[in-house]
């Protein structure tokens, strides 16, 4: 049994990529994942259909994340990022 919290929206950080230039988004985004405890959610709004950013974050870490569409367009994109319990109950923080 491992002691993983749910981030309420209120709590979860949140980043609204439509004020961040593009070369600074991705960046952006997985610096803030990997700050995420099991449990923890991470919300992004977009202009645009992030669907290369879940591919991304599928391949680089496939798994431990979960991808939950909040609005699908057509001028905005909410996706809610969760962090996925490992069931590890190691030092290793579940990485």
């Amino acid at each position: 049994m491992t002691d993983a919290q749910t981030t309420t929206p209120a709590e979860a950080p949140h980043i609204d990529v439509r004020i961040l230039p593009h070369a600074e988004r991705h960046a952006r985004i997985f610096g803030t994942l990997g700050t995420l405890t099991p449990g923890g959610a991470l919300f992004i709004t977009s202009d645009h259909e992030p669907r290369p950013l879940h591919y991304q974050l599928e391949t680089a870490f496939p798994g431990k994340f979960a991808w939950e569409y909040l609005e699908q367009g057509p001028e905005v994109w909410r996706v809610e990022i969760t962090r996925l319990d490992s069931g590890c109950d190691c030092c290793c923080g579940s990485h």
